[in-house]
């Protein structure tokens, strides 16, 4: 089996993308028990999103907008602020092996591109040598025709002069 010919990078994605539902599990367990990532991370996303849900169903409803969103509870927000930062993590490990998978395509794709323009360009190069060399042989098939016709002449002159105007077939 030839070494190169299995997809290294896609196995090493794969991995990165199984790893992190438990890294987010990790994280949401951590951010649950401590203080600051239960008041400023887990717990505004929250309150925000619950406030859009509410708002957007009873829209959707058409019964207008709320007059006032009631809070949801402290433990509530942290669980929802939790599962949210947990999906987050997750989205944006998948959305980062998106990214460097698209960039390492452009990257090999622009790589052969290069390649075939310097095909091309050596193709373009051969071509003119051929023209070349095509012109230069030209020149030396007109300069041997010329040498012929030349010594057909003194042929011909030679020959009328020991036979005495005897005519040749040509």
């Amino acid at each position: 089996m030839v070494a190169g010919a299995f997809p290294i990078v896609k196995l090493g994605y794969l991995a990165v993308k199984q790893i992190s539902k438990p890294l987010a599990n990790h994280i949401k367990r951590n951010a649950k028990s401590s203080p600051f990532f239960r008041k400023y991370v887990c717990m505004p996303p929250a309150q925000l999103y619950h406030w859009l849900e509410v708002n957007f169903r009873l829209r959707l409803m058409g019964l207008g907008k709320a007059q006032s969103v009631e809070k949801l509870s402290e433990e509530m927000a942290i669980e929802l602020g939790a599962e949210m930062l947990g999906e987050f993590i997750i989205f944006a490990i998948a959305a980062g092996t998106l990214l460097l998978e698209y960039q390492r395509s452009v990257k090999k794709e622009a790589l052969k591109e290069e390649r075939e323009k310097h095909q091309v360009l050596i193709l373009k190069q051969k071509l003119q040598d051929l023209d070349l060399v095509t012109a230069v042989q030209e020149a030396q098939i007109r300069e041997l025709q010329r040498a012929v016709d030349e010594l057909e002449a003194q042929n011909q002159s030679l020959v009328s002069r020991f036979f005495g105007g005897v005519k040749t077939n040509k």
